[in-house]
């Protein structure tokens, strides 16, 4: 016997025969909750896979309007949506295709302060966004909350696929998003869609490959795409998997952080930190110029704003406040002595400096040219570096 209607036996037929899916599978679909974050380009066809599979509760999460712009990939809507919201209208369009299956809306930008909260709700989350503070966000949330992450993303003509934080059957998780990109890039370093472009058929690849790996983990069949990523180009059809090699980084995280901040994005209109200030007036300070201070015994703070992994591999025994959590540390920065600021490249230590200096008007802070890159190769040349 089975709990599944005479309609559902119908409707699933091509499933149930499948060979090691059966209604067993089934019925783990229709129990199943799955949170899509991001209705857009690679949540369309993500959605709609999944609503046609039967996955019983389907979460979501999208804060933008239609444009345009987005009928070109952007599948479930047409003409007549222009204007609404997509988190409602894929609801409402997906309840058409399968309207026995549940539909949670969040019309919502995910944050630090909601996303434990909504997230804690699902079986397994999809990351079906455009920007890195929410994929920095939703996989800390998840090795948090020991969830599955089913990671997608598109530029141009290609694209990637990978599984997160999946826990094996001796009860170890997988390589998470930080394995494989530790920090984030330049901020005006990426492109993003909307400047570079998108070939419109590419998120449906993409995301129909992410549905994919979410069948595959709620119904126990396959292997997933853990500790592997898969990137596809569309222009030659090559395939390449990059094998993740597991740098246990899950153990350094322990609460979500500002993860705009993180990724040198301010909150208005994701503008650059760097904006924020005059770059080229920031103070500096040389390799050569902070070994003169530290041999010399003069009193000064030193602060590493990179990440707890990246610290344990090579420091420079500086103060560890990671470049998230200053907004919620600024009281442990001096504003009686010199304070010397640095990270990989010095990048980040500028855009942490610049906040600071706007938001804080702090005077004394001196970022560490070239950051430890420049320290190992002028100083120490021996320093393991990363």
């Amino acid at each position: 016997m089975s709990d599944l209607s005479k309609e559902e036996l119908k409707r699933y037929s091509r499933h149930i025969i499948l060979s090691g899916f059966g209604i067993e599978g089934q019925m783990k679909l229709k129990n199943s909750t799955v949170l899509v974050v991001g209705a857009g380009g690679l949540g369309c066809p993500v959605l709609l896979y999944l609503t046609a599979a039967g996955v019983g509760k389907i979460g979501i999460v999208d804060n933008d309007t239609l444009d345009i712009t987005n009928l070109q990939r952007q599948v479930l809507y047409t003409v007549k949506d222009l204007g609404r919201k997509k988190a409602a209208t894929s609801a409402e369009r997906l309840s058409q295709l399968n309207p026995e299956l549940n539909f949670i809306p969040y019309d919502t930008r995910l944050s630090s302060e909601n996303a434990l909260e909504i997230l804690r709700n699902y079986d397994v989350v999809v990351d079906c966004s455009d920007n890195f503070p929410t994929r920095y966000l939703l996989n800390d949330a998840c090795v948090l909350l020991n969830k599955p992450l089913v990671h997608g993303a598109i530029i141009k003509f290609e694209g990637q696929v990978a599984v997160f934080n999946y826990q094996k059957s001796d009860g170890s998780f997988s390589s998470n998003y930080r394995d494989i990109f530790p920090v984030p890039p330049d901020a005006d370093s990426v492109l993003s869609c909307e400047e570079a472009g998108v070939l419109g058929v590419l998120p449906g690849m993409i995301g129909t490959i992410q549905a994919n790996e979410v069948l595959k983990i709620i119904a126990g069949i396959g292997y997933p795409l853990c500790d592997r990523l898969l990137m596809i180009d569309s222009e030659t059809m090559e395939q390449n998997i990059i094998k993740i090699k597991n740098q246990q980084t899950r153990v350094t995280i322990t609460t979500l952080i500002d993860y705009e901040l993180f990724c040198g994005k301010s909150h208005d209109k994701n503008k650059s930190l760097r904006q924020d200030a005059n770059i080229n007036s920031m103070k500096e300070i040389t390799v050569e110029e902070l070994k003169e201070l530290k041999e010399s015994g003069q009193d000064f703070q030193l602060i590493d704003v990179r990440e707890p992994h990246e610290y344990d591999i090579c420091n420079l025994e500086g103060e560890l406040i990671p470049m998230g959590q200053i907004p919620n540390n600024v009281d442990k920065i001096s504003k009686d002595k010199q304070v010397i600021v640095y990270c990989r490249s010095g990048r980040r230590s500028a855009d942490i400096i610049s906040w600071l200096e706007k938001n804080h008007h702090l005077t004394n802070l001196y970022n560490l040219k070239g950051g430890i890159l420049a320290w190992a190769r002028e100083i120490d040349p021996e320093m393991e570096m990363y």
